[in-house]
C-alpha cells in the first residue's frame, strides 16, 4: 500500500496508476471493440466518437479539481484545450501525410493508433525531460516564454507556407535507408519480398509505415510548440502529461471528421499565434508586474478559451461557401505515379 500513496514526480503513484488504466481501457476498447475491422470511418461517427473522447477528458478534470483542488483542475483544463487547439493544425499536415503516400482512409484509423501510442512514449519522455530541467533551474522557464511569444509572432506574420513533402529530407532519409515496397500490403507494416537484385527474401518496409514513421516525427515537431506550451501554464509535471495525452488520445476520432473540412479553419492559426503569445507573456507578467504572484488560473482559460473560440467562429464565417482545395490530392497522386514507375 506504501507504493500507491508514494509520491512520484510530485503526485501520489495512484494517480499515475489511475490515469494509465484509463488510457489503456480507451485504447483496448476503442481497438478491440470498436475498430477489430479496418474500415473507413464517416464523419458522424467521427463526431459521436470524439463527443466521447472529450466528454472523458472533461470528466477526468473534474477529478482532477475534486481531488487535487480547483487551482491544478483549472490548470488541467487550459491545458488540455491548448492542446486540442493545437491539434488542429496537426490534423492538416497528417491529412497531407496520408494523402502524399496515397492511404485509403479504412487503414488511416489503426496508423493513427499506433502513432498515438508512440506519442504517449515520446511526450513522456520530453515532458519529463522539461520537468527536470525546469526543477533544477526555474529560468528555463524564462526561455520558454521567450520562445512561446517568438513562435506565436511567427505564424501570425508567416504565410501560408504547404508542407513539401515531396522534397523533404527527412522522407528522403527514411526511404534510402529502407526497402519500401510500392504498395500497400492491407494494414501491415512490414511484409516479406524478394529483393530486386539477389532474389532473396528481405523484410520491407509498406508505406503505411513510412507514413506512421512522418506522422510521429512532425509530433515531435508540433511538441516543440505544445509542450513549453503547458509548462508556461503549470509545472505540474502530473497537470502537464495528464492534460497533453488526453487532448491527444481524442485526436484520431477527431481527424476524420476535422480532414473533411480543414480547409473551413484557415484563420483559426493566427488565434493560436495569440494564444502563444499571451501564455509566454503571462510567465514575465506574473514574475516582474505581480511580483511573483501566480497569474490567475481562471483569467487564463478564459483569455485562452475566447482567443480559440473566436478564431473557430471567424474561420467558420470567414470561409463558408469556399470549395475545398484540391492540391493535396495531386501531390498524393504524384507520388504514387512516381513510386510506381520507379518500381
Amino acid at each position: 500500500m506504501e507504493f500507491f500513496f508514494a509520491d512520484w514526480l510530485g503526485t501520489p503513484a495512484w494517480f499515475w496508476l489511475a490515469f494509465l488504466s484509463i488510457v489503456v481501457a480507451l485504447t483496448a476498447f476503442d481497438l478491440g471493440v470498436l475498430h477489430r475491422e479496418d474500415r473507413e470511418i464517416g464523419i458522424g461517427e467521427s463526431l459521436k466518437l470524439s463527443a466521447f473522447y472529450i466528454g472523458v477528458a472533461l470528466l477526468f478534470g473534474a477529478w482532477v479539481w475534486y481531488a487535487r483542488g480547483p487551482e491544478l483542475g483549472m490548470q488541467y483544463y487550459t491545458g488540455f484545450f491548448i492542446e486540442k487547439a493545437l491539434s488542429i493544425d496537426n490534423v492538416f499536415v497528417i491529412s497531407l501525410i496520408f494523402t502524399y503516400f496515397a492511404i485509403p482512409p479504412r487503414y488511416q484509423y489503426r496508423a493513427l493508433l499506433w502513432g498515438i501510442v508512440a506519442v504517449i512514449v515520446l511526450r513522456g519522455l520530453m515532458i519529463a525531460g522539461g520537468a527536470a530541467l525546469v526543477s533544477e533551474a526555474y529560468w528555463v522557464l524564462y526561455l520558454f516564454a521567450a520562445f512561446l511569444v517568438f513562435t506565436g509572432l511567427k505564424m501570425f506574420f508567416a504565410g501560408d507556407q504547404p508542407m513539401d513533402l515531396a522534397n523533404s529530407r527527412m522522407v528522403r532519409f527514411i526511404s534510402t535507408r529502407l526497402p519500401v515496397t510500392p504498395e500497400l500490403h492491407d494494414q501491415r507494416f512490414f511484409v516479406r519480398v524478394p529483393d530486386r537484385k539477389t532474389g532473396k527474401l528481405v523484410t520491407a518496409a509498406t508505406p503505411l509505415f513510412l507514413a506512421l514513421v512522418v506522422i510521429n516525427l512532425a509530433d515531435l515537431v508540433f511538441a516543440v510548440d505544445s509542450v513549453p506550451a503547458i509548462f508556461a501554464i503549470t509545472t505540474d509535471t502530473f497537470i502537464v502529461y495528464t492534460s497533453n495525452i488526453m487532448a491527444i488520445l481524442g485526436l484520431r476520432a477527431l481527424y476524420f471528421a476535422l480532414a473533411a473540412m480543414v480547409h473551413r479553419f484557415h484563420y483559426l492559426k493566427y488565434a493560436l499565434a495569440a494564444v502563444l503569445v499571451f501564455i509566454g507573456t503571462k510567465i514575465f507578467v506574473a514574475d516582474f508586474w505581480l511580483g511573483g504572484d501566480k497569474f490567475p488560473p481562471a483569467l487564463s482559460l478564459g483569455v485562452t478559451f475566447a482567443l480559440i473560440g473566436a478564431g473557430i467562429a471567424y474561420s467558420l464565417w470567414k470561409t463558408r461557401g469556399e470549395p475545398e482545395p484540391d492540391w493535396p490530392a495531386e501531390t498524393g497522386a504524384s507520388h504514387t505515379t512516381s513510386r510506381r514507375a520507379e518500381s
